[in-house]
């Protein structure tokens, strides 16, 4: 069954980190005005108010009646400590952008600044839902024939129990019905066999328990070399495991098409007359593999509506951001993990 969610007359807050990533603030900014094609929010740029406005003016026409600034006057750095950089910097764009949508579910926080950062800031400003021992970061990465897959953990969890994965399972499971509309997403369980007694001690009790598991479709253990198959719709592991996966996968996109334009740039004559004919094509599975179509990554299992985005964002990234943010907020994707979730221990204890 579909999450869709009935519609209220009240004002959706989309709050955008205009300091963070390699390109801030201009693609951030002209990501964020090529968003408001869409309808249905207001929007918050946080960040240096006086460059937020030399940006701004780039762009005569769009809608100023539905953006604001957030003057902050600190951005937090890659290379700095993030629990130390969010109790010493409390005026930066990352700590008053999550304090401004801490528990507003109408709201959503988007930013390519500092992972760390956000996510202690996830953890700790705008805090845990109950019933959840560690929040996750997701993300979905392109698979066979258009589809794609939700990998969960992919870096905020190096060392998790099996309490952690059951988490991740249940949290991806309601991310991806609701946000991608997928019925019964499958559930896999990553480890290096698809029997239930292969793998290390965490991911045999982990099987164990998402077996036991009625409100998921488990569908068993899967091999990271049939992630890209379409043979789940939610990968469960732990962050080592699934950043790993992430990483990996983007360096050997990076490669293939490298070498691939590379052979049809010096090969002969029949080869170019080759790549003409198929350029088109090649352009359409260049965008399956682009990582911007599919907005950023969300922290699942905190009381606010975080998305971290790639630290090279471009202007799409920003844009589909965006539009993932007004699916998370319309379908109520953080009620929806705190109901399931209290659910479940309310089960347990009976």
């Amino acid at each position: 069954m579909l999450c869709i969610r009935e519609r209220y007359s009240i004002t959706v807050k989309i709050v955008i980190d205009a300091m963070g990533g390699d390109n801030a603030p201009h693609e951030i900014i002209k990501g964020a005005i090529e968003s408001l094609s869409m309808k249905g929010f207001d929007m918050v740029l946080v960040g240096d108010e006086g460059l937020i406005k030399e940006e701004l003016a780039l762009y005569p026409d769009y809608d100023s009646s539905r953006v604001s600034i957030l003057h902050a006057s600190e951005v937090i750095s890659n290379d700095e400590s993030p629990v130390f950089a969010l109790r010493r910097k409390k005026d930066s764009s990352t700590v008053k952008g999550i304090s401004l949508v801490k528990g507003d579910l109408d709201s959503a926080f988007i930013s390519a600044g500092s992972t760390g950062a956000t996510l202690a800031g996830g953890l700790f400003i705008a805090g845990r839902l109950p019933g959840i021992d560690r929040p996750s970061l997701a993300v979905a990465i392109p698979a066979a024939k258009g589809g794609h897959f939700l990998l969960i953990d992919n870096g905020a969890n190096v060392d998790c129990s099996v309490e952690n994965l059951v988490q991740f399972a249940q949290m991806g499971s309601i991310y991806t019905e609701c946000v991608f509309g997928t019925q019964s997403p499958k559930v896999g369980l990553v480890n290096n066999g698809a029997e239930a007694h292969k793998g290390c001690k965490l991911t045999k009790e982990a099987y164990e328990e998402l077996q036991k598991l009625e409100s998921i479709n488990f569908t068993g253990n899967v091999e990271p070399r049939y992630l890209f198959s379409g043979q789940v719709d939610v990968a469960v592991c732990d962050g080592f495991v699934g950043n790993s996966i992430l990483k990996c996968s983007e360096g050997l996109g990076m490669m293939i098409f490298s070498e691939l334009k590379g052979t049809l740039r010096t090969g002969g004559i029949l080869t170019k007359i080759g790549a003409l004919l198929v350029k088109k094509k090649l352009y359409t599975l260049k965008s399956m593999f682009n990582y911007e179509e599919y907005g950023g990554a969300p922290f699942l299992g905190v009381n606010a509506n975080i998305i971290k985005i790639h630290g090279s964002s471009k202007s799409s990234s920003v844009y589909h951001a965006v539009k993932q943010a007004q699916r998370m907020i319309e379908n109520r994707i953080v009620e929806k993990i705190s109901d399931k979730l209290t659910q479940n221990v309310q089960q347990t204890n009976n």
